[in-house]
Parts: structure tokens; C-alpha cells; sequence
């Protein structure tokens, strides 16, 4: 186990700097292409050339390789990365440090992410459980429907009926009815509070959740169905064994492998939907602190970010391979 961990840490760390080095690509293109990002600093106003030189410097962006289309600005690449090992993750255009931005910001993401987990882990293995179990039944066509009709909502197109139609009058309603304060009124506000983080978070992560455990619940059915035919399980069964035990320690835990590998792509697609959901539903989150980023071509903000990011989304993907020898004594890496 202990080789195979340095070997699985070794591999994420040259995961994580392939992406860092693509991530630079592309910011670096992107400089190139649309123009210098410092202008953004300065708004609507027309700096001079010795203004322009001491933002450009201040930001990282004096290198003339971000003058130069195709140049894939090495120097400064090399220079992020050592400024990355001491800690120094840059600044906003305020001048804000970025790591200070994260220290604020991440609380609020972890909330919306321990609702969303527990919604898909919940509403997957359920579900899915119950359609494996009522295999060409009722239940099992109406949960497939069920998948399928949220798999065709996008998680903006949900967010956007939820924000515009949903909240306003429900909220209103809540609000009259219970009071501005009240749990119910707070529950369908139509963005996130400060002064009531967890209470404005949790339908925006329900929504999220939801959507992250349509295709979840068809991959543990489809996990499950494998498992009910199986030696071990008619065995189980021969002895006399009843239908809830036969299910809980023969069947979900046997079907556990393939599930908790698609725990890392889901928990990566989250991530991706909690960018959109905390910039629509002004969540100040890594999501939301990445949206507004991106919208005021804060570079520094963009880039320390999404390695932030991807580092969470490595340690996950190998928690995820250390889980399979413990969910199946089998397994050995050694």
C-alpha cells in the first residue's frame, strides 16, 4: 500500500502541474489574442503608459512574450509555480490576496458541497436501489423517466426556473406568511445571505445534488442488477436468508466498486456546476469568486483558483482508489 500511495501521489502531482501548464496555455492565448487584462484594472478610464507598465508589473504581465502570438511565455510560467510553492498565490485588482479570497470563500462551497453530497449519495442509492430491486417495473420505468427528464434540464436551465419563477412568489408568500426571517422565508430566497449561509444554501444545493444523482442512480442500478443473479447472492438466498440482508451485505456492497469510482467524476462534475450555481445564485464561494473572475479578467484570481481546484479534485480521485481495498478485501496494490 505505502508504494503504491507514492506512486498514486507522484502521479497527481504530475497531473496537477500538466494541468497548471495547460491552464497557462490557454490564459497565455488568450492575453495574446483579446488583449492586455491589466486595462480591465483601470475601468473606463484611459491610463497612461506609466500607469499601464506599473499594473502590468504588479499583476505578472510586463513579460513582451504576452505581446508575441504563439509565444508560450515559459518565464513567466516558471516564475508562478516558485511563487505557488511559498504560498504567494497573487492578487485581485484590488489588491487583495488571492489566498486571503479562499480563506473567505471556501466556507460557503463546502456548505453547498456537504448538501450536495449527501442529496446525490441519498437520492442515488436509493433510487437506484429500488430500480434494480423492481427490475421491469413500475417503479423502475418511472425512476429511469425521472433520470432522464433531469438529465434534459442543464443545471443553469434549473437554476434560471428555480431564481425567476419559483423564488419571487414563494419567498413573498413564505415572507407574509412566516416572516422575512423565518426558515421558510430564507429557504427560497432568491440569492445567498451572509447573515444566513447555510439556510440560503440548501435548495440551490438540492438542485445541484439532483442533478448530479440522475446519472448516478442509473449506474447503481445498473451496478445491482449484476449482483442479483450472482453466485454468492443465490447462495445467501439458499440459506435462508432475508431480502434486506441478502440486499445491504450482498448486493449494494458487491456493487460498490463501480460506484464509488463514478464518486470522483461526480464529485468533479459538481465542481463544475457549483461555478455556475453560486455565480447565478451570488453564492461567495470558489465558484463565485472563479465567475466574477473570469468576467473581470483577473488572471491571478482565474489561475490560483483553478489550481486550488485541482488539487481538491486529485486528492478526491485518490481517495477514491485507496476506498476500492476496503470496500473489496480482494484488492491489493502491493
Amino acid at each position: 500500500m505505502g508504494s503504491y500511495l507514492i506512486r498514486r501521489v507522484l502521479q497527481g502531482v504530475g497531473s496537477l502541474l500538466g494541468v497548471m501548464l495547460l491552464l497557462h496555455l490557454l490564459m497565455t492565448l488568450a492575453i495574446q489574442l483579446n488583449g492586455n487584462p491589466a486595462l480591465a484594472f483601470f475601468g473606463e478610464r484611459v491610463p497612461s503608459k506609466s500607469q499601464l507598465a506599473a499594473v502590468e508589473e504588479r499583476f505578472g504581465l510586463a513579460d513582451p512574450c504576452y505581446d508575441q502570438p504563439g509565444n508560450p511565455c515559459v518565464g513567466p510560467f516558471v516564475k508562478r509555480m516558485g511563487d505557488y510553492l511559498t504560498g504567494d498565490f497573487g492578487t485581485n485588482h484590488r489588491g487583495r490576496e488571492v489566498a486571503d479570497i479562499v480563506a473567505t470563500a471556501a466556507p460557503n462551497t463546502l456548505r453547498l458541497f456537504v448538501i450536495v453530497t449527501i442529496t446525490w449519495m441519498i437520492a442515488g442509492m436509493l433510487l437506484g436501489s429500488v430500480a434494480a430491486r423492481f427490475r421491469g417495473r413500475a417503479p423502475d420505468h418511472s425512476i429511469r423517466f425521472l433520470s432522464i427528464l433531469i438529465d434534459a434540464f442543464p443545471v443553469f436551465v434549473m437554476l434560471l426556473v428555480y431564481k425567476f419563477i419559483v423564488t419571487v412568489p414563494v419567498s413573498n408568500w413564505m415572507s407574509d406568511r412566516f416572516g422575512d426571517d423565518s426558515l421558510p422565508a430564507l429557504l427560497f430566497k432568491p440569492s445567498f445571505s451572509p447573515e444566513h449561509p447555510w439556510a440560503t444554501v440548501i435548495i440551490p444545493g438540492l438542485l445541484l445534488g439532483l442533478a448530479g444523482a440522475a446519472p448516478f442512480l442509473r449506474l447503481v442500478r445498473a451496478s445491482q442488477l449484476e449482483n442479483y443473479n450472482a453466485d454468492h447472492v443465490r447462495t445467501a438466498r439458499a440459506k435462508g436468508l432475508g431480502d434486506t440482508h441478502v440486499a445491504a451485505y450482498h448486493i449494494v456492497r458487491n456493487s460498490a466498486i463501480p460506484v464509488i469510482t463514478a464518486v470522483g467524476f461526480v464529485f468533479a462534475e459538481a465542481l463544475a456546476g457549483a461555478v455556475i450555481t453560486e455565480g447565478m445564485m451570488n453564492i461567495y464561494g470558489m465558484g463565485g469568486v472563479l465567475w466574477d473572475a473570469v468576467r473581470g479578467s483577473e488572471v491571478s484570481v482565474v489561475i490560483g483558483v483553478v489550481t486550488i481546484l485541482a488539487v481538491i479534485t486529485i486528492a478526491v480521485m485518490l481517495l477514491v482508489d485507496l476506498l476500492y481495498a476496503v470496500l473489496d478485501p480482494r484488492i491489493r496494490y502491493d
